[in-house]
């Protein structure tokens, strides 16, 4: 709804439009993980952009100088990782994002077949740290994996029992795991 306030159009052509951007694969639409724990989730989608470069386009960025200095570098790195790991992953594992009124917060969970479910959060720095949100969430899913995807090379230990995994690792094993 506040999109089709901002576009100034009715929330019946807003999602018009949304439906269209979808279907032409510009954008796509993250559903929320749904869970009875007692707690408030977020229950509307996250639409993201799915090329990025597009996305700098829109916003105007003519070279990675400028989109450093954007206030979307973050929001661009997020959406291109969440792009990759769910093409990666395939139909072998439903996506979703996780977020209570409460803050806790995960950007993708991978849930698989065999009952498994890995939260992943993302981050744009090559000292990552785990927010507080994070912890939360994962205190609440119970999730059999805990990654945060970095723009660095290699993978590190970030401590309770969270691993800083590089993008290309994880698609890497993603693909591997979808397509034995």
């Amino acid at each position: 709804q506040s999109l089709a306030a901002d576009a100034g159009v009715s929330g019946h052509t807003a999602r018009e439009w949304i439906a269209l951007l979808e279907a032409s694969f510009i954008v796509f639409r993250l559903p929320p993980w749904f869970a009875n724990i007692g707690k408030r989730l977020t229950k509307s989608p996250k639409l993201d952009v799915r090329d990025s470069g597009l996305l700098h386009a829109l916003l105007g960025l003519p070279d990675e100088e400028a989109l450093l200095g954007h206030p979307a570098v973050g929001a661009s790195w997020e959406g291109f990782v969440l792009e990759n790991l769910i093409t990666a992953a395939g139909t072998s594992a439903s996506a979703h994002f996780y977020r209570t009124s409460g803050g806790a917060e995960v950007d993708l969970l991978l849930n698989w077949p065999s009952g498994e479910c890995w939260a992943i959060e993302v981050k744009r720095s090559l000292a990552p740290k785990v927010e507080r949100g994070f912890h939360s969430a994962c205190e609440d899913l119970q999730p059999t994996r805990k990654l945060v995807i970095y723009p660095g090379d290699e993978p590190f230990p970030l401590g309770h029992g969270v691993q800083a995994m590089p993008l290309a690792t994880l698609c890497h094993e993603l693909a591997m795991r979808a397509y034995p």
